[in-house]
C-alpha cells in the first residue's frame, strides 16, 4: 500500500483574476515567481473555469424515478464481502428517484448490507471558531452528514476532518490531531482498502483527494495548525489541529478527467440510474492509481 514514502473549451471563456493572458504562446518556457511553469498556471486556470461551468450544469440535471431493485442489486453486488462502506450522499436526487424520506431509506439499506457505515463529519469552520464539539458540531457539507451525526455511534477527534461511524469500525490507534498523518485516520481507510459509495452526487466525490495531495507534497497545498478546544461528553481540553489547505482559491479538481482515468484502470464503477448517479470504488485501489499520477505530475488533479 502506498505511503508518504512510496506512495475543447470556448474561446470566450475567461480565466479567474490573476490568470489574464493575451498571448499564450509568449508564456511557453517561462516561470512565475515561485519557479512554476506558467503553462501549468494556465492549465489549472482553464480547468477552474471549465469545472465551475460543468458543476453548474450537472447540479441542474437532477434524477428521475428509479426502480428500487436496481439500487438494491448494485449495493448487494458491490457490498458482497465488504464489512464497511464510506459514503458521500446527495439526498435531493435520492428523494427524486424514489419519492421517499431519502435519509431513512438509504440508511436502512446500508445498515442491511454493511456492519459499519462511515461518512465525513468535516468541520472546517474550526479554523475560525476554535471550538469542536464531538456531539454537536454539525458537519459543514451536505444534509446527510448533519442527520447522520444523530445516528452515528462514534466520531474521530479530528477537529477539522472528522469521520462519523455507525457500527463497530474504529480509529483508536490512529493519530487524530494531524489530519493527513501517515498514521492517521485517512491512511487507515486506505490501508483497509475501504469501499466508497457515492450516490446522488453530480460526479465523483472523494474526501481522500486532499489526503493524496498532502501525501505527495504537491506545491499548491500548505500545512497549517489551528488551536482551540475539543468538547466531548462534558470534557473540555485544549487541542492543536494540523491540516493542509490550498495556498489560494484558484484550484479545482478535474473530476471528468479523474473519472476517466479510474474507469480506464478498472477501479471505478459508475452507474446512471435515470439521472441518479451511483459510483463505487475502493480507497486502496484509488491510492495506487492517483499516487502514480501525482508522482509524475503534481498538478494532475487540478489541470486540464
Amino acid at each position: 500500500m502506498l505511503s508518504a514514502r512510496t506512495f475543447g473549451y470556448p474561446e470566450s471563456a475567461s480565466l479567474p483574476a490573476g490568470y489574464e493572458v493575451t498571448n499564450k504562446e509568449e508564456l511557453v518556457g517561462t516561470t512565475d515567481a515561485m519557479g512554476h511553469g506558467i503553462g501549468t498556471g494556465v492549465r489549472r486556470g482553464v480547468n477552474l473555469v471549465k469545472q465551475q461551468v460543468l458543476k453548474r450544469v450537472k447540479l441542474r440535471q437532477g434524477a428521475g424515478r428509479v426502480s428500487e431493485p436496481r439500487l438494491d442489486n448494485l449495493i448487494e453486488d458491490h457490498g458482497n464481502g465488504q464489512t464497511e462502506v464510506f459514503v458521500h450522499v446527495g439526498l435531493s436526487d435520492v428523494k427524486a428517484a424514489f419519492d421517499v424520506d431519502p435519509y431513512a431509506f438509504l440508511l436502512e439499506k446500508l445498515d442491511h448490507q454493511f456492519d459499519s457505515v462511515i461518512a465525513p463529519g468535516f468541520t472546517d469552520y474550526f479554523k475560525t471558531s476554535g471550538v469542536y464539539h464531538k456531539q454537536h458540531s454539525r458537519p459543514k457539507h451536505g444534509t446527510f452528514g448533519g442527520l447522520f451525526l444523530e445516528d452515528a455511534d462514534y466520531r474521530t477527534d479530528d477537529a477539522i476532518k472528522s469521520f462519523l461511524v455507525r457500527g463497530p469500525y474504529r480509529f483508536q490507534d490512529c493519530v487524530h490531531h494531524d489530519s493527513y498523518h501517515e498514521d492517521g485516520c485517512f491512511n487507515k481507510l486506505v490501508s483497509d482498502n475501504v469501499l466508497v459509495m457515492d450516490i446522488g452526487t453530480p460526479w465523483l466525490t472523494c474526501s481522500h483527494l486532499h489526503y493524496f495531495e498532502s501525501v505527495f507534497d504537491v506545491e499548491y497545498v500548505v500545512e497549517r495548525s489551528f488551536q482551540g478546544v475539543l468538547l466531548d461528553d462534558g470534557d473540555c481540553r485544549p487541542i492543536e489541529q494540523t491540516c493542509h489547505q490550498y495556498e489560494s482559491a484558484f484550484y479545482m479538481w478535474n473530476k471528468p478527467k479523474i473519472e476517466r482515468l479510474l474507469e480506464q484502470r478498472g477501479v471505478l464503477w459508475r452507474y446512471d440510474l435515470n439521472g441518479l448517479q451511483v459510483l463505487f470504488f475502493r480507497l486502496g485501489d484509488l491510492a495506487d492509481v492517483i499516487g502514480e499520477k501525482l508522482q509524475s505530475d503534481e498538478y494532475y488533479l487540478v489541470t486540464v
